[in-house]
């Protein structure tokens, strides 16, 4: 079992307390809406978005929904190694994209994991044109007919400073949220952040302090906070 899984190692930690908290306030969050495409991304690399966005996707696994994860890190994701998938440069997302017609067999590019009703589209290779592939019609069109065939559906896009790919995501997306870490992440690369979605005309629903540490010295420390807008007031819990 890979260790980025806490909340399968070590279901009752405080993280994984963090964690299913995240999946009961995204409910409330959009109680009038449809909430099927949970879009993760971080300022930079290294903030643990993909181990955000496993764990994330595990809790609602064990809610019962059906579960995706799409590797929209098309230069250098990882959901494969932390969900122990083929990764082959004949399948995965750019592949699937690149290739996509109605009527083919998707099953040729998602795996099913170990972990119960949880699945994951892989990268497949770097394509040279990452941002004109996730922008195109076939990706539209793939990710519609997705929606019908998953209950839940985790966009682990990449590092939203000095790239566009996750940008041209948001279009996709039910709920968009920030991962950042803990004495790591600057005030201003945050501030960016907000500025590019807010250039892109999208908003950000959640923003999850990770590496954080805690008073009874558990593996992962947690922060979550939400933050809605400017029009709303900002809420922040710490676990004690």
């Amino acid at each position: 079992m890979s260790t980025d899984l806490v909340i399968n190692l070590n279901p009752k930690s405080m993280f994984t307390e963090s964690i299913k908290t995240i999946r009961t306030n995204l409910a409330f969050s959009t109680i009038h809406g449809e909430m099927k495409m949970i879009l993760n991304t971080s300022p930079e690399s290294g903030d643990g978005k993909s181990f955000i966005s496993a764990n994330l996707a595990v809790a609602y696994a064990q809610e019962g929904k059906k579960v995706l994860i799409i590797d929209c890190d098309l230069r250098k994701g990882r959901q494969h190694k932390i969900f122990n998938v083929p990764n082959l440069t004949s399948s995965g997302y750019s592949n699937l994209i690149l290739n996509y017609k109605e009527d083919m067999f998707l099953n040729d590019y998602i795996k099913q994991t170990e972990n119960k009703n949880i699945w994951v589209l892989p990268t497949g290779p770097t394509p040279p044109n990452p941002v004109e592939l996730l922008g195109s019609d076939k990706n539209r069109e793939l990710l519609q007919r997705l929606r019908l065939e998953y209950d839940i559906i985790i966009l682990d896009c990449p590092p939203i400073l000095g790239l566009s790919d996750t940008l041209v995501m948001t279009k996709y997306s039910d709920a968009n949220l920030v991962v950042v870490a803990n004495k790591k992440t600057k005030l201003e690369n945050l501030k960016n952040t907000k500025k590019a979605f807010s250039q892109a005309h999208a908003k950000i629903m959640g923003v999850i302090i990770n590496k954080a540490s805690v008073k009874d010295n558990s593996y992962y420390g947690y922060y979550s906070s939400e933050y809605y807008g400017d029009n709303h007031k900002k809420r922040r819990k710490r676990d004690k």
